[in-house]
């Protein structure tokens, strides 16, 4: 019997990204991972001790992708560019985008917890923003991520009209982000 292949825990995370990407991240099975990387199921226990460990990988790499979309983008504005990438990523990863968002799972909240923090970090580098506190940035940020979530399910299942595509969406999300951000100093500017 030859030799088993080995392959680093990048590789087997990157076999289980694929499947996530296209059927889901309760897809993810050791022996489909192992079927992927045409091996069996032993040398992927030699980089995760159960299936539940990897996943919490792959959505590790899920947000490291979604800050590499962050930084790839360029509105012009660190709040824009936040609403720019989760458009993008819905365009591209629509499958994990309903995972995430149409899916209660316990993923989603080491995910936001992660995020969210990370986030208003991004939020406070943005001048318009200036002012705020990080408990009014939060609030801010699940506003438009209220609104963004709609646009984002939209965009993951194919029902927006054609002419919308992302230079459109993004303009229609920076006007929404911009009157959430008014309507916050309108109101600091109240108490």
């Amino acid at each position: 019997m030859p030799p088993k292949k080995k392959f680093s825990e990048e590789q087997v995370v990157e076999a289980a990204f694929d499947i996530a990407k296209s059927e889901g991240i309760d897809s993810i099975t050791i022996r489909k991972v192992a079927e992927r990387l045409g091996s069996s199921i032993a040398p992927i226990y030699v980089n995760f001790t159960d299936v539940e460990e990897l996943k919490r990988a792959v959505i590790n790499k899920v947000s490291q992708l979604s800050h590499q979309l962050i930084g790839e983008q360029n509105t012009g504005s660190p709040f824009g560019d936040i609403g720019a990438a989760s458009l993008q990523f819905a365009k591209e990863y629509p499958v994990l985008i309903r995972d995430f968002v149409m899916k209660p799972n316990e993923y989603m909240q080491s995910y936001d917890q992660q995020m969210g923090a990370e986030l208003v970090g991004h939020m406070k580098t943005d001048p318009e923003l200036e002012g705020f506190t990080d408990e009014e940035l939060m609030m801010i940020l699940f506003k438009m991520r209220t609104f963004q979530t709609g646009l984002t399910i939209m965009v993951a299942n194919g029902l927006l009209p054609a002419e919308y595509d992302l230079k459109k969406m993004n303009e229609i999300s920076n006007s929404v982000a911009e009157d959430i951000v008014i309507a916050a100093r309108l109101r600091k500017q109240g108490d």
